[in-house]
């Protein structure tokens, strides 16, 4: 059996860090930071300034988003979750969703790829 390799671009190994620092607010736009990477799937802080927005879309990942400043707004299957600093939320496969940042916020989203079970 192989192990399946990741790679941590976003901090080091046994290094303390305080999360929200890892990803600076930038005027008019939206930081991300690929924190952890691997074949099962990854771990990104963002950091949204406020009025910004990722669109709707989909993914074959289920992703969690864990809110750890501020507030924002996700939008899953056309249902508005307003979310705040210490709060997660679901965000299936395949469904559609979108965030909006009313005011400046920060969150990890973390991914997680869907094994394919044999029949």
């Amino acid at each position: 059996m192989t192990e399946a390799k990741s790679t941590n671009p976003g901090f080091t190994p046994e290094t303390v860090s305080e999360l929200a620092n890892l990803a600076a607010h930038s005027d008019d736009s939206i930081v991300s930071r690929t924190l952890m990477k691997s074949p099962a799937g990854s771990l990104t802080l963002f950091a949204f300034d406020a009025g910004q927005h990722l669109s709707e879309h989909t993914c074959p990942y289920d992703a969690i988003a864990h809110v750890i400043d501020g507030t924002g707004e996700i939008v899953i299957n056309g249902t508005l979750h307003e979310v705040a600093a210490g709060q997660v939320v679901l965000m299936p496969a395949n469904i559609p969703h979108a965030v909006n940042a009313k005011q400046c916020f920060k969150m990890i989203l973390t991914m997680f790829k869907h094994e394919k079970v044999a029949d």
